[in-house]
């Protein structure tokens, strides 16, 4: 079994089927921008008939001609952006449903997973900024792609001199724009940290709200919070301060461009210039044309300048969305369906475990595990002993199908433990950590998971059966808050047997510390629940409490060879 996934990066648009609705969207507005250089004619020509001493009605082909042209214009660039608008958040929420996904697909052991906080507002709030890229940034890209060379080709047609005006004045503007769009993505990506920390900082903070107001510590947390909104507002400060730059530096080169095209063509209608159209003087209609391309011209680039800190944002949120599906420690069985479906009063049969040749070691330290074999009987019950760091948790994470060994096999009752079916025999397996999450809801909420098949009567009997009935706020309607406010430690060990408990094809209780933090006492009635809960069912421990491990019917002491380590 693998390790790892390979999660590809975002892909950009025009790179995915879906963004080929997009691209054509984008084609369309870009291509309607072209329908200026006709109506600039139209106009040129009328203005020329004027001076000509035309009538008014020899002015009514050119002026419907002119409006049936902006008409087709306006209607092309409308249906374009619907059309790119559409499609762009398609493929946005494409591309956070594949993040999610590779999310989901993680180990819970992956050491490189992102804070929950940090994911969250990559996925919720950073990814936005894509759409802006797609929606604004794509189209003013094309636009300058197509329109200022096709207008460069129409103005030296008339006059050379003018074209070469323009062109020249054109690189001085993406030029500038480069080096400012530089700062522009490091300026990016240093807010959208700041925010994601931020998000991650005050959902930590919330989450343990409690052991901050006893400790007297919700001042110094707000003083916190407080510094981080400051920094969020100080780097959002950057970021338009260069997008505002840029746009200044824009209007400065395609102003003074414009302005150098009209001091030409007027000087030349004049006749204090002579030569740059092609041996012949321009007339009033060639020499109108060309100053009304001229704006024409720079316009693409305008935009493109207005909407540069939207690439630099964009690019920024892909990458965080990106680093959301790097390679990763592989949860076996993360996405497929389970076959297996659990069925109201069933019993559940106690596996068999097999260990064979288990070889595992987290990336950059020694290996945990090497060619080591565990055989454990339907049934058994065992504790797994050892100094902390010894393995305990992960040789338990691995029969749960957590996460995959680098090599070896696992089998849960004559099962081989794979990528295919991890899911189906994690349906048959029970987990009780050392520190069980409760989700801010109802208990029944936080007993039955959502699994089906658990009801009422299943919730009620297992709070019973765990020992929770006689916590005056820990019946099945009562209200909890996130992560399990109100409850004692013993009491959320209960909570967590209970989950177990309703789980009718759990034949095999995967235990986590259960005893950890609690006093002997306390500890003591767990054991006893624990124990009632594993009859007829196979039950693996880690433990440090000597007291639990020897009332068990065997101890495997980790530190020394699995084939070697002996029963107690």
């Amino acid at each position: 079994m693998s390790r790892s996934t390979r999660r590809n990066k975002p892909s950009a648009p025009g790179r995915s089927p879906r963004a080929a609705a997009g691209n054509l969207g984008t084609l369309v507005m870009s291509s309607a921008a072209l329908l200026w250089i006709p109506q600039a004619a139209l106009l040129a020509w009328a203005v020329q008939q004027l001076a000509n001493g035309a009538g008014l009605f020899e002015m009514l082909v050119p002026a419907v001609a002119y409006l049936a042209l902006g008409v087709i214009r306006a209607s092309s660039e409308a249906w374009g952006a619907r059309r790119l608008f559409a499609a762009s958040r398609l493929q946005l929420a494409q591309m956070r449903a594949d993040a999610a996904a590779s999310l989901a697909a993680r180990s819970p052991l992956d050491r490189a997973r992102l804070p929950s906080g940090q994911a969250a507002s990559v996925l919720a709030e950073q990814a936005e900024a894509v759409l802006p890229w797609l929606v604004r940034y794509q189209p003013a890209r094309m636009r300058t792609m197509l329109v200022p060379p096709a207008i460069a080709l129409v103005v030296a047609y008339h006059s050379w001199m003018a074209a070469l005006i323009l062109v020249l004045a054109a690189p001085l503007i993406p030029i500038f724009m480069a080096v400012i769009g530089w700062r522009a993505k490091a300026a990016s990506e240093a807010q959208l940290q700041v925010i994601g920390g931020m998000s991650g900082f005050l959902l930590d903070r919330l989450r343990g709200l409690s052991t901050l107001r006893a400790l007297d510590a919700v001042d110094a947390t707000a003083r916190r919070v407080r510094d981080s909104a400051e920094n969020v507002r100080a780097s959002t400060m950057r970021v338009l301060r260069i997008a505002f730059l840029s746009s200044t530096a824009l209007e400065l080169f395609s102003a003074l461009g414009v302005a150098l095209v009209a001091v030409y063509v007027g000087f030349h209608l004049l006749g204090e210039i002579g030569p740059g159209s092609w041996g012949v003087r321009l007339s009033l209609e060639q020499g109108l044309f060309v100053l009304l391309l001229a704006p024409a011209f720079f316009e693409p680039l305008r935009e493109l300048a207005a909407v540069w800190h939207d690439k630099a944002s964009g690019e920024a949120a892909l990458e965080a969305l990106g680093k959301l599906q790097q390679d990763a420690l592989a949860l076996p069985g993360a996405l497929n369906p389970q076959r297996l479906r659990s069925r109201p009063g069933r019993v559940p049969q106690a596996p068999s475990v097999d260990i064979e040749g288990l070889r595992f070691g987290h990336a950059g330290e020694a290996a945990l595990f090497d060619n080591e074999d565990l055989y454990i009987r339907a049934g058994e019950h065992i504790a797994l002993v050892g100094p902390s760091g010894s393995g305990k948790t992960t040789l338990l994470s691995i029969v749960a199908g957590l996460v995959a060994p680098t090599a070896g096999a696992v089998r849960i009752g004559g099962v081989p433990l794979d990528e295919h079916t991890a899911a189906d025999l994690r349906t048959r397996m029970a987990w009780i950590g050392q520190k069980p999450h409760v989700f801010s809801g109802s208990v029944r909420a936080n007993v039955a998971l959502g699994r089906p098949g658990v009801s009422h009567v299943t919730v009620t009997a297992a709070v019973q059966r765990a020992g929770l009935g006689h916590v005056q706020h820990a019946t099945p309607d009562d209200s909890l808050g996130e992560g399990g406010s109100g409850l004692s430690g013993g009491e959320l060990v209960r909570l967590a047997l209970a989950r177990a408990v309703a789980a009718p094809q759990a034949g095999l209780l995967l235990v986590d510390e259960p005893t950890a933090h609690l006093d002997r006492d306390t500890a003591d009635a767990v054991i006893d629940t624990l124990l009632q809960l594993a009859q007829d069912r196979t039950l693996i421990v880690a433990t440090h409490d000597l007291a639990l491990a020897a009332r068990l019917g065997r101890v495997v002491r980790l530190g020394e060879p699995l084939t070697k380590r002996s029963a107690a």
